[in-house]
């Protein structure tokens, strides 16, 4: 597969298909909203985006979330909200040009979005495997979200790549 990220003299440039952008736009679309909800607990998505910075202290981990969790949440959506900005900049030939800050910004929202996906299927480490197989016979229900999953790695794997290049 090509790489969806490139350097070039003016930065970095993503090149998505129409598909691949009107798929990323639902993805960053479904998230945003929950990133605003108010409470992390009781949702498996937010407490991994906002994992306790004290798992075995409740009390020592609730001050530090009220001391940082509104600037970790306007980052997040920041973050998201760049790369909404950069697929709706998307040229005729699918091509969105990034300047460093707003690639970091799309590598932060990537994540967010791997991660949220990841954790509503349940992903683990034997997961990989089952990305490994070819498709199951009959209806996975799973199967197309985990290769949306895989894609998104795959994206994220590609500007990691274009930026330490």
């Amino acid at each position: 597969m090509a790489r969806r990220f490139r350097r070039t003299h003016d930065g970095v440039e993503a090149r998505l298909e129409p598909g691949e952008a009107a798929l990323l736009r639902d993805l960053v679309e479904d998230l945003l909203p929950l990133l605003a909800a108010d409470e992390v607990a009781g949702d498996p998505v937010l407490a991994r985006l906002f994992p306790d910075g004290y798992r075995d202290d409740p009390e020592a981990a609730a001050e530090l979330r009220s001391l940082i969790q509104d600037d970790l949440r306007a980052g997040k959506r920041a973050a998201l909200q760049t790369v909404l900005d950069g697929l709706s900049s998307r040229n005729t030939k699918g091509r969105v040009l990034l300047d460093t800050e707003a690639a970091s910004a799309w590598l932060g929202g990537l994540n967010d979005l791997r991660l949220s996906l990841g954790t509503r299927l349940g992903v683990t480490e034997e997961t990989y495997d089952e990305l490994d197989l070819p498709a199951p016979d009959g209806d996975d229900p799973r199967r197309q979200a985990l290769e949306i999953y895989a894609w998104l790695g795959w994206l994220q794997e590609s500007l990691v790549e274009t930026l330490m290049s």
